[in-house]
């Protein structure tokens, strides 16, 4: 550790670098807290957790006996054993008997991305709620056309202000906060949509997962979905690396008709060995993109055969994309976790060791900041695994039942489960641990001098 603080000092590693190191070994260190405790209201399981995107403050949950709680995570409600255990309580509490509360289950519970003062819940009554947190009051009202299963913010968006609503009928609904009412209706899905996920890298893509299995890439500009992900087109490891031949222009010239088509290049135009004029003609028609049947019949939306990939024998229970938004996680009720890459819609065929995954209500998925570990629910623990190899880092254990959601707040190295249990519980790094670790680093930086 003290070797890595003189490097950082003296300028022979990155900031960035150093940062990186310090969140690892927290992250490593993660157990139970004994000194954070969370007071949990509710009476039913614990469906959805998320903390505020601006302040990193303010935790909001929602159970299924439709309550839903906000809790300061930074500033204790009270201290118990001489202030060894600092206790959290809700500083806010929404149930049944409000004015506005829902009638069942809350399935979804989201922060507004830019301001604490708004937060979004949807419920299995078919209502898409809008809440004021100051005053507690539901400012808006969207019916939905059956239980609602996700919702979801874009927490890029600077152009619009849409919630992703997916439930049990085939097609996902655009809500707009702006005008109160519905802009888009996506038609794709043959079955309910049980997982929405905004794209971390494009404010206008949206992914869904459906209980048809299948995983659908939208853009709200443009009408259908232009992707669809098939879990027999695979690649393997990572995205490889962009060549420099790969980042030089490609020279443009412009046609009789007035569109604009890239000239091939040599190595393009370069026939692999036992390849004849046939082959070499299919793919010439392939990458001609300039006739509007040919980019129609292309289209992922408009092919039949494409149109019914699948991602998962079963629904899709959980999407997670990372934060560089490359790649995106899915988990299935076929008890599978994949990873896909967000570019070419290939399988990765990473190898996530064995879990056992819950099948009938969606899962919140986790991932670390540097994208390196994904939280997965397993039931009645959380596994860790490695995002690139697919191995077991460690699994959490500490609920009765089974774990619905988890969220990982990179800004403290905490993570945040709820569970069937109606428990919210504190995993934080151990600071003995840490030390521990740091200690390792400093004896084999020291010499050994004789006295």
């Amino acid at each position: 550790m003290w070797g890595e603080v003189r490097d950082r000092e003296a300028g022979k590693i990155f900031p960035s670098f150093f940062a990186s190191r310090v969140r690892s070994r927290r992250v490593a260190a993660l157990q139970l807290s004994n000194c954070k405790e969370i007071v949990s209201p509710h009476r039913g399981a614990i469906n959805t957790i998320q903390v505020d995107l601006t302040e990193r403050r303010y935790l909001l949950a929602g159970a299924s006996d439709a309550s839903v709680a906000i809790y300061d995570i930074q500033h204790a409600s009270e201290h118990e054993q001489n202030g060894l255990i600092a206790k959290h309580r809700g500083l806010l509490v929404v149930d049944k008997q409000h004015e506005y509360g829902h009638k069942f289950a809350i399935s979804s519970a989201i922060w507004y991305p830019v301001d604490t003062g708004l937060f979004i819940t949807g419920s299995f009554d078919h209502d898409v709620k809008v809440w004021d947190t100051n005053t507690v009051q539901a400012i808006m009202d969207f019916k939905m056309p059956g239980k609602v299963y996700s919702t979801a913010m874009s927490s890029i968006a600077t152009t619009h202000m849409l919630v992703a609503g997916g439930s049990a009928d085939v097609q996902v609904r655009l809500c707009d906060i702006a005008s109160g009412a519905f802009t888009h209706t996506l038609s794709g899905h043959r079955d309910g949509v049980m997982s929405l996920e905004w794209s971390s890298s494009n404010e206008f893509v949206l992914m869904s997962g459906g209980c048809d299995g299948a995983i659908r890439f939208w853009d709200i500009r443009r009408a259908g979905c232009f992707l669809v992900l098939d879990q027999s087109r695979s690649q393997l490891g990572r995205r490889p690396p962009i060549s420099e031949s790969a980042l030089k222009k490609v020279p443009v010239t412009r046609t009789t008709a007035g569109k604009i088509s890239a000239r091939a290049t040599t190595s393009q135009k370069r026939l692999h060995p036992g390849s004849g004029s046939k082959n070499s003609t299919i793919q010439t028609k392939g990458l001609n993109l300039t006739g509007g049947s040919t980019a129609q019949r292309l289209h992922p939306g408009m092919s039949s055969s494409l149109n019914r990939a699948t991602s998962h024998y079963g629904a899709v229970t959980g999407l997670k994309a990372t934060a560089d938004g490359m790649y995106l996680l899915s988990s299935g009720s076929d008890s599978r976790l994949r990873l896909w890459d967000v570019e070419s819609g290939c399988n990765t065929l990473v190898n996530f060791e064995a879990m056992r995954l819950q099948t009938s209500k969606p899962l919140q998925l986790a991932v670390t900041q540097d994208s390196a570990l994904v939280f997965v629910p397993c039931m009645a623990s959380v596994k860790a695994y490695h995002v690139w190899s697919g191995l077991t880092f460690q699994t959490f254990r500490g609920h009765y039942e089974s774990v619905n959601c988890c969220y990982f707040n990179w800004h403290d190295q905490e993570m945040y489960t709820g569970s069937n249990d109606r428990k919210i519980l504190v995993w934080s790094p151990n600071l003995l641990a840490v030390n521990e670790m740091e200690a390792d680093d400093k004896t084999a930086d020291q010499d050994n001098w004789s006295d």
